[in-house]
Parts: C-alpha cells; sequence; structure tokens
C-alpha cells in the first residue's frame, strides 16, 4: 500500500521557520514527481511547491518565493520542505503530494503561524 506521512507542523512566531517532511512508502519514489499544496479553511487547494523527480526542476507559488525551499532525498524516500520568514497568511494544512501516473496524498500537518 501507498503511504505518503507528513510530519513537521506545528505553532510559529511570525518570522519563524518550520521544516516539513514527507516520508513515501509503497512505491518507486525516484520516479515520481512530488509537490506540497496546502489549504486553509474554507478556501481551494492550491500549490505551494514543486519538484520534479531527479531534484533538477521546481517550481514555487509567487506568495513564497524566496522563503520556500523543496528538496528531496531518493535514498531517503523523503522530500522536505524548507520554510522561513513565516506569514500569519501560510498558516493551513500542508499536504505532500506524489504524482506520475497516479497521484497520491499524505493525510497532511497544521501550520499555524501566529503571536
Amino acid at each position: 500500500q501507498v503511504q505518503l506521512v507528513e510530519s513537521g507542523g506545528g505553532l510559529v512566531q511570525p518570522g519563524g521557520s518550520l521544516r516539513l517532511s514527507c516520508v513515501v512508502s509503497g512505491l518507486r519514489f525516484s520516479t515520481y514527481g512530488m509537490g506540497w499544496h496546502r489549504q486553509a479553511p474554507g478556501k481551494q487547494r492550491e500549490l505551494v511547491a514543486s519538484i520534479s523527480s531527479g531534484g533538477v526542476t521546481t517550481n514555487y507559488a509567487d506568495s513564497v518565493k524566496g522563503r520556500f525551499t523543496i528538496s528531496r532525498d531518493n535514498a531517503k524516500n523523503t522530500v522536505y520542505l524548507q520554510m522561513n520568514s513565516l506569514k500569519p497568511e501560510d498558516t493551513a494544512v500542508y499536504y505532500c503530494k506524489a504524482n506520475w501516473f497516479q497521484t497520491y496524498w499524505g493525510q497532511g500537518t497544521q501550520v499555524t503561524v501566529s503571536s
């Protein structure tokens, strides 16, 4: 069975940092593009960042460019999202996604940015 398990969320003050991790099992991780999406209550889920299977190509939402960095370690079947200079508007549930011929989603991890 395919599993994507996110971790690293929590409560941080504005300007703080968090690193999210997503550990993937049950598929050939190195062939899948990976992404992080987020969803705030009452809002559509939106793409935050994505990375190609080999880690060469990345893409970011305009709202997080320069603050967030996506990376992957294919030897550990893990994708990361480093989040710096966090703002209250970054508050959302963050979801990990694996995409190739099928798409799989993690259960999400809550990130709350508040003073």
